[in-house]
């Protein structure tokens, strides 16, 4: 079942980047918190930057396969949009996910 861990098509320094990229991601997040929890107040416009990173990140990451994967995609994030107005985060997810499986699903 687990063959592909040591399989030899897979390069042995795979679980070296594994481990460091989690290294990395950990020292970030540590240094992050570090660093603001030694402030006793934050400048509003430093909070609205941290609050914006969220989503952010989230664009960066859903718009390109959007905007490149074909209609299906793109009405899913439009969909979504348009929910996340008046429903809870992972109610938006399912909304996203379940026309993309639908679209899918009926071959576009």
């Amino acid at each position: 079942m687990f063959d592909f861990i040591s399989s030899s098509a897979m390069p042995s320094n795979v679980w070296v980047v594994i481990l460091l990229t989690g290294l990395v991601t950990y020292i970030t997040r540590s240094a992050g918190h570090v660093v603001l929890a030694r402030f006793k107040h934050l400048h509003p416009r430093v909070e609205a930057a941290l609050e914006a990173v969220p989503g952010a990140v989230l664009v960066t990451i859903v718009l390109p396969p959007a905007l490149t994967n074909g209609p299906v995609e793109l009405l899913a994030m439009l969909a979504a949009l348009v929910a996340s107005f008046r429903l809870s985060p992972i109610s938006v997810l399912a909304v996203g996910m379940a026309i993309v499986i639908g679209g899918r699903a009926m071959g576009f």
